[in-house]
């Protein structure tokens, strides 16, 4: 039986993320991923996010998802995608029927002028999808080096 040290553990989703590839390629996998061959409707779902931020450090965005929030019928997860960003999927959340509305807000970061996606699944297997144009002026997520 082969035993691994912590530190080589550790080490392996970071060499994982040393290997390259576009950013473009990154998002439409991870946006595949979550779709999973689902069409998703533009509708039911508000992205909110300033069209233009000075600094990419910090940007407030928040996703609002029309849905009842019952025991049948809620959101499970609401997934927020930058496309120009190293790792594109910046976040998700997975919502129940307890949370009482399918909202959710956070501070993000962007490396660059860029398109922002939310994702909505429900428990029902549906999909809806909003985006948004964010002008960066100051980027964020800059290699150094």
């Amino acid at each position: 039986m082969t035993t691994l040290s912590r530190r080589a553990v550790l080490a392996v989703p970071l060499a994982a993320a040393a290997v390259p590839g576009s950013a473009a390629e990154d998002f439409a996998a991870a946006t595949s991923a979550i779709l999973a061959g689902r069409i998703p409707a533009e509708e039911g779902i508000t992205l909110e996010i300033p069209p233009l931020s000075e600094n990419g450090n910090s940007v407030d965005l928040s996703v609002r998802v029309n849905s009842p929030m019952t025991a049948e019928n809620h959101i499970t997860a609401i997934h927020i995608l930058a496309e120009k960003n190293p790792i594109p999927l910046v976040a998700t959340f997975s919502l129940t029927p307890r949370a009482g509305r399918a909202e959710v807000a956070t501070r993000i970061r962007l490396a660059t002028s860029q398109t922002i996606v939310a994702i909505a699944e429900t428990s029902q297997g549906a999909v809806h999808r909003a985006a948004r144009e964010v002008i960066v002026v100051l980027g964020a997520c800059v290699e150094t080096g």
